[in-house]
Parts: structure tokens; sequence; C-alpha cells
């Protein structure tokens, strides 16, 4: 069997044993909220881990990109929310894949768009459309508690024949703002206040609302009711990452993806080393910054010294310092290092493949299966 150290690297290593630990915990916390779990595949592009998410729900799923969305068809998951804004230009894409079966389900937050999805379903086209609502991430969405447009778009969408309105849906991504439990809950509850809102906005009105759906790791994890709430989409749970363990959305050990590394050279002049992933192998992520600035653009794993981090990257070259002099015996040239992500979503999109260890049965040493992943849109 294939080891870490026979890789070629820069290679993608997911920790199975932290994986399964990770799923189990978010499953089990929105099982005993009352709350559906589809989860945001758009981390993990991996029908192997897909799979895995859903064990014990039934089966919905959240994807960022039409090739997401064929990839996890083929796959065979047949209630697909695909959460980025659709425009007219991708309907006759959305139709083909619900011509074969498949519940793909779209997002807007604009009245052009419900009206041209209206006019593209009178041409023996079916449609299930939720409605965007910011609740305060400032991305996209009906900003609440405005809301102006509601109504209409939603009048245009459910008496269109061929059109369900599924209901309406929102993201609150300034969670990954705040780094205190209490900060996170306060955002939970704003999240909370202005998707049900907007869905008692529009009962109250005689149009149906079937489908609630809030989500983000950090309000998923931290949320302290979900009354009114009927589904979350956390994604970056799978993995977590550097991130969502400085917001507090996971411990230092729960972070189940790294990057496998070479060093390349030894630079005691600057304190450096050189490793063999840079800006490509991953990203230029520098979000956990915010509240840690010495993660640089990602740590290294079981580091012997103090802020040990990449600290700097070209295309291909990793730069590596510290908070103390670098001990160059313990990482000679040719030596493996793992680092762990920033933003574990958009490091991962840089691979094709997930070489997959665990660290439940040899310290995560070998490679035990290899789990393929979609890219592209």
């Amino acid at each position: 069997m294939t080891t870490l150290d026979q890789l070629p690297t820069p290679a993608l290593i997911l920790d199975r044993a932290i994986l399964r630990r990770n799923l189990k915990r978010m499953s089990e916390r929105l099982r005993a909220a009352g709350v559906a779990l589809r989860p945001h595949l758009k981390t993990a592009k991996s029908a192997q881990i897909g799979r895995m998410a859903v064990e014990g729900h039934d089966g919905r799923i959240t994807v960022s990109t039409l090739a997401e969305a064929r990839y996890f068809a083929d796959a065979g998951f047949t209630d697909i929310l695909y959460g980025v804004g659709i425009i007219p230009a991708k309907l006759p894409a959305v139709a083909e894949l619900r011509r074969q079966g498949v519940n793909l389900r779209v997002v807007t937050d604009n009245l052009a768009v419900a009206r041209a999805i209206a006019e593209a379903a009178r041409v023996d086209e079916t449609f299930s459309v939720f409605i965007e609502i910011d609740s305060g991430g400032g991305r996209a969405g009906l900003p609440w508690p405005d809301l102006s447009g509601l109504l209409e778009i939603a009048r245009t969408l459910h008496t269109a024949p061929g059109v369900e309105l599924a209901g309406v849906m929102t993201h609150a991504g300034h969670s990954y703002h705040c780094n205190t439990r209490e900060g996170i809950e306060a955002v939970a509850e704003q999240e909370r206040r202005a998707i049900v809102g907007a869905a008692e906005q529009l009962r109250a009105a005689g149009l149906p609302c079937p489908i609630v759906s809030a989500g983000s790791t950090p309000t998923a994890m931290h949320g302290r009711d979900f009354t009114g709430i009927t589904e979350m989409r956390p994604g970056v749970y799978v993995f977590n990452d550097l991130d969502q363990a400085l917001i507090g959305s996971c411990g230092p050990d729960d972070l189940a993806l790294s990057v496998l590394a070479s060093v390349i050279g030894h630079y005691p002049h600057r304190n450096q080393l050189l490793i063999d992933a840079g800006a490509l192998a991953l990203s230029k992520d520098i979000s956990a910054q915010e509240f840690r600035p010495q993660v640089g653009y990602g740590t290294i794993a079981g580091a012997t010294v103090a802020d040990m981090a990449v600290v700097g990257c070209s295309q291909e070259h990793g730069f590596v310092g510290a908070g103390a002099a670098l001990p160059y015996d313990r990482y000679p040239v040719g030596a493996r290092v793992r680092v762990l992500p920033n933003h574990a979503c958009i490091t991962a999109a840089a691979y094709d493949r997930y070489h997959v260890v665990d660290s439940g049965i040899d310290g995560g040493r070998t490679v035990v299966e290899t789990y393929d992943r979609i890219n592209g849109w």
C-alpha cells in the first residue's frame, strides 16, 4: 500500500477518522434540533463524501455549480439545490436535468429572472425555485427587513404553470467574521428571524413556503433556536479548517484536510525553508488571518516550533517561517510536511482527488482509499 512518503507532492490528504467524526457531530446536532440536513457539497465536491454526509438523512444536498449538479445527479442524488443565483441562459441546462428525474432547484432574488423562469415553464418545462433573502451577509438576496419585491417575485413564480415556489433560503456569511460563541449565536438568531420572517410574509399573503432554508457551518453549530427553519445547509464542517477553528466552529483536532508538501530548500539567513506547495496548491485565501495573522497561508501540522506556517507563497513555492529559529535538522530537504489550510473549500479546489488516510488505524501514514471530486463549472 502507498504511504505518505511515497506520494508525489503536493497532494491533498483527507483523514477519514476526523471526517467521520465531523459528519457525525453535525448530523446528530441537526437531528436533535428537528431540522433537515441539506449539506452544501461545494466543499467536498465528492460523491463518496456526499453519501457519507447524508447517511441517516433523506439525501437532499446543495451544490454551487452546474458541473456539480450533473456529477451528483449521475451519482444518484435526486434532490439538489443549486445555491447560486440562476440566470436565464442556464435554465435549459437545469431543465435537462429535471427531465432526467432530478429535482434540481434554483435560486433567485430578481423579478426579471422570475419572469424568465415563468416564461420558460410555459414551453412544457418545470422548475422549483427558492427566493433568496439577505440576512446580513451582504452578498445576495432581498435585504431583510425591507424585502421589497418579495411578494411580486413570489406571485410571478407561484402563478406560472409548471413552477413550484419551493420556499426561501439564506446564507449567514457574516458568521465567518465572529470569533466568539456569543457573536455566532447572535448572527444565527438574526439569520433565523430574517428567513422565518420572509416565510411568514409569504404565508400571510396566501403564498406557499414549504421550505425555510438557512445555513452556514458556524450558525448550524452554535444556533440556539431553529424554530421555523426546516433545513440547514452547512458545508465546510465536513473538513473544517483554520478559519473554522479560530471562529470556534470546531476544535484544533477537527481539521480533516491537509496538503502534503516536500521541503525543497533551507534559508537560515532569513529563518525560512521552502516547500513545493505554493499559491496553486494552497490558495491565497487569508481568511484565518483575520483572527490570527501568524497562520499565514496555512500552518504546519505537528510543528516543533511556535507559529510555524507558510508566511508567503509564489505560484509553486511556499515560504515557511516561524516565531523562533527553525530546526533545519528536523526538516531536511526531501522531508514531508502537512499544511493545514485557511479555507478548505478553496484549497481542495486545486486537486482532482483526495488521498484518504485514517489516523485511527496507523496514525494516518497509509493511503487507504482515494476519493474523486468534481471541479470546474
